[in-house]
């Protein structure tokens, strides 16, 4: 098995040299860490990854020249345990990240690192009293820009406040077995700390749900509470037909056919077979029999698919909402996702010509960008008269609650 450290080292160096999403390296690399060591790795990765503004702020304060990214990385690893994680000792942070630096072929640099570490330790800075805000939370200045524009300065800072730091996690109540308070009871017969809130059971993070009796026995889902009220919102009935156009890993369309009494039928899409099969599996481990799960390509009209009572557009997105899950997100150059609104509306307008007279459609996104929400709606009922928005909503993360989200809630009179 790995050392921690090193196996940190290595998943980082996969993300910013390679550009590896956050959470597929991470679930990659903790095969080969201990058990006890797991926790700590994943800290210091997504901890790095999040906060790599306010590191970079700290550490070039005492270089003059821009180092090698693997010098970089280790620098990262010894700041982070210096400034946000208390219960290592500065003098453990410094060493085992001198060791380290030998450990990944940089046994030339170790007195360097040793001799930054140090001064980073012994001239520490109140982050809390920085008036820059992009360091402060370690955010980009064109992404804080882009917020304050659309959303305001207040609102602004209530974002920046829930975009660190570990994410509540939800567990679903799967309503043709348990209720929250019955799979609450069971979850901490296996000593996992939980409390019932808003219709599910939010849970510490910190523990292995997939090992756990009541995940195996099918008595629960994980879905972040912001997508759960989304599925929520659709208004699935008993004997409905629902379409699910961008379906994997399949959270929403398990809520939907609770809600629905594993009756009617929904179809669950996705454009790749290996996230059909996750649905799949989803669905199987659930004992959810309603759901058929399909590839299928939102952006092409599918003439064999019927009329459905009830669709749910969740459209590829930017996912500024979601970045405290995947902080690499908060990094992504704005002019990258100018394309994005133009496909959202191309899926949603597909999608609507699924749906039946006096039926529900529901567009959403995890992302906070109007461009993406509010705008690709308004464009779409400018569009086609038929249709009218009952309501939208823009969810903004929370510390306790959940992630920044959007949906509309859309129905459509008859032709």
């Amino acid at each position: 098995m790995k050392d921690a450290r090193l196996a940190s080292f290595e998943i980082l160096h996969n993300i910013l040299k390679d550009n590896a999403y956050s959470n597929i390296a991470v679930d990659k690399a903790l095969k080969e860490v201990n058990a006890r060591d797991k926790s700590f790795v994943s800290t210091i990765v997504y901890g790095v990854i999040e906060r790599k503004i306010t590191l970079d702020f700290l550490i070039n304060k005492y270089l003059t020249s821009k180092p090698k990214l693997k010098i970089l990385i280790v620098l990262y690893i010894g700041t982070y345990q210096l400034y946000f994680m208390d219960k290592v000792p500065s003098s453990a942070a410094i060493n085992t990240s001198v060791n380290l630096a030998g450990d990944v072929g940089l046994g030339y640099y170790k007195k360097l690192i040793n001799a930054i570490l140090r001064k980073i330790d012994d001239n520490r800075v109140d982050l809390n009293s920085l008036n820059d805000i992009s360091v402060k939370y370690s955010c980009p200045i064109n992404l804080i820009n882009m917020w304050n524009k659309m959303y305001g300065e207040e609102k602004i800072l209530s974002i920046l406040e829930s975009i660190n730091g570990r994410p509540p996690v939800f567990a679903i109540p799967n309503t043709l077995y348990v209720e929250c308070e019955e799979l609450q009871y069971e979850l901490l017969c296996c000593g996992i700390e939980c409390e019932v809130t808003d219709g599910v059971v939010r849970i510490d993070s910190r523990f292995n749900l997939s090992n756990c009796k009541p995940f195996n026995d099918g008595l629960f889902h994980i879905e972040d509470l912001s997508s759960y009220n989304c599925a929520l919102a659709l208004g699935a009935e008993e004997g409905n037909t629902v379409i699910d156009i961008c379906s994997a890993p399949g959270g929403k369309a398990f809520t939907i056919a609770e809600r629905m009494n594993n009756s009617g039928i929904i179809f669950a899409f996705d454009l790749y077979e290996h996230r059909v099969e996750l649905i799949k599996q989803g669905a199987k481990r659930l004992g959810i029999t309603n759901i058929k799960a399909e590839v299928n390509d939102a952006l092409v009209f599918n003439d064999k698919l019927p009329k459905a009572d009830r669709i749910l557009c969740d459209v590829p997105c930017s996912g500024f909402g979601i970045v405290r899950r995947k902080p690499e997100i908060r990094y992504k150059e704005l002019d990258s996702i100018k394309e994005l609104p133009e496909i959202q509306y191309n899926i949603l307008t597909v999608s609507s010509k699924y749906l039946n007279d006096n039926g529900r459609l529901v567009y959403s996104t995890c992302t906070l960008n109007k461009r993406e929400n509010e705008k690709v709606v308004e464009r779409f009922l400018s569009d086609n008269s038929n249709y009218k928005l009952i309501y939208d909503k823009t969810v903004f993360p929370s510390p306790d609650g959940g992630d920044g989200f959007y949906y509309a809630v859309i129905e459509k009179s008859n032709d």
